[in-house]
């Protein structure tokens, strides 16, 4: 491979290009800064490669996506998000014993310590779901303190991280039950992960809930569509977050608190808001296409498109026949649903999203499922979340394996004013 060489000031630098397994190529600048005294400026680190991953591979252009070399057609039709998180965090999928331990350990780590459940307490009806959740992530840290910094610890992350992906789903399903002043359902031992979920949000004694498989496996296929995604925002923040050498529990609640933003993991909940502005103001589906086209209009047609997929995203299709199922399957009626599916019929077939290449993406279609499965829209980040975990845990897990472990330190050019005499307040 040949070096990329850069002229400044008569002078010549050569810069090592790194080549990927899939053929992406990188130039780096480890050394510029020593060597030229140059840095490199890349507003939001688009084109800026902060590490080497073996975790997940895209490509948006040809519209692929794989955990570890598994295209996510396969895993999100024939395994489970435990198996997918055990996949993302160890490299390989899990033999028959090492699913059984691994298995054993989210069941055993299911429940929260009841000391914790005062902190529901404390919580205002009206909190967010996601601040209860990264507020009680961080608290872990707190009831388990045993936690690793300098020496890697085997069996201490292997707990940590069936502690964490247990856990999370009964902090989440507990922040639903205190929004709606109903009391935690404890989880059981005979469901599996994505139907103890599913049991512990919605199962009362008034009304116990009716557990149906073909819910519990569109569940399993969301999780398993969010579980990571390269180094985006929430990703590169339990990254950068961790390489203090923080404990996982708070890198991960870093993770979370970037996540919640509109333009992240809140993308499929601006999708529902833009669908009930559409029914409430009774426009046409032809009228919002038409102002979503018009630069001048206010109108933003959200869920279509993706900062990485140039082509159809590869999640967005198997979400796609998700919903497909469940609207037959349960005959729904919902203004929503069919304002969406016409909006997508109707985005598929327009000149000017074809040439765009303006696909309906992943968060069209999960904002959508979550409301066929009655979840309410502030807990879709959350969902978002938990899903995501395996990934985060993941990234933090390479990091620490790779050597030399260094803190991350993003530079700047600065732009304020030049050097300057104090003036006292009496003179100026």
């Amino acid at each position: 491979m040949k070096d990329a060489i850069l002229r400044y000031d008569g002078r010549e630098y050569a810069l090592p290009v790194v080549e990927g397994s899939e053929g992406e190529r990188a130039v780096d600048i480890a050394n510029l800064r020593n060597d030229s005294g140059l840095i490199t400026l890349d507003v939001g680190y688009q084109n800026t490669g902060s590490c080497k991953s073996a975790i997940t591979f895209i490509d948006g252009d040809r519209g692929i996506l794989r955990y570890r070399g598994y295209p996510i057609e396969e895993l999100a039709e024939l395994s489970t998000f435990p198996e997918t998180a055990f996949l993302l965090i160890y490299g390989h999928l899990p033999s028959r014993e090492e699913r059984a331990v691994f298995s054993q350990r989210l069941t055993e780590n299911s429940m929260i310590h009841e000391e914790m459940l005062r902190f529901f307490d404390g919580f205002p009806l009206t909190a967010h779901p996601m601040a209860i959740l990264s507020t009680m992530v961080n608290a872990l840290a707190v009831y388990y303190p045993r936690y690793f910094t300098d020496d890697w610890e085997v069996a201490t992350f292997d707990l940590m991280a069936a502690r964490l992906i247990s856990k999370i789903r009964t902090i989440a399903a507990y922040s639903y039950k205190h929004s709606i002043g109903e009391p935690v359902v404890y989880p059981r031992h005979d469901l599996n992960y994505c139907a103890n979920f599913l049991y512990m949000m919605f199962n009362s004694p008034v009304k116990p809930y009716d557990m149906d498989e073909d819910i519990v496996k569109a569940l399993n296929a969301l999780l398993i569509l969010h579980a990571d995604h390269e180094q985006n925002c929430s990703t590169s923040t339990v990254r950068l977050v961790g390489s203090s050498m923080v404990n996982l529990y708070s890198s991960i609640c870093a993770g979370i608190c970037a996540l919640w933003g509109p333009l992240h993991g809140g993308a499929n909940q601006q999708v529902i808001d833009m669908l009930e502005g559409i029914r409430d103001q009774g426009l046409t589906v032809r009228k919002c296409i038409e102002q979503a086209k018009d630069k001048n209009s206010r109108f933003r047609l959200f869920g279509f498109g993706h900062r990485v997929y140039k082509n159809y995203d590869p999640r967005a299709r198997i979400l796609k026949d998700k919903l497909d199922l469940l609207v037959r399957k349960f005959n729904v009626k919902e203004p929503l649903v069919d304002i969406a599916l016409e909006l997508e019929q109707a985005a598929l077939t327009d000149d000017y999203f074809i040439e765009r290449k303006l696909y309906p993406n992943v968060d069209f279609y999960s904002g959508i499922l979550y409301r066929i499965m009655g979840i309410p829209s502030d807990m879709y980040t959350v969902l978002f979340a938990i899903g995501r975990l395996p990934g985060w845990i993941a990234q933090w897990k390479e990091m620490h394996d790779t050597l030399p472990f260094r803190i991350g330190r993003p530079r700047q050019v600065y732009t304020g004013e030049t050097l300057r005499s104090y003036v006292p307040i009496d003179a100026r």
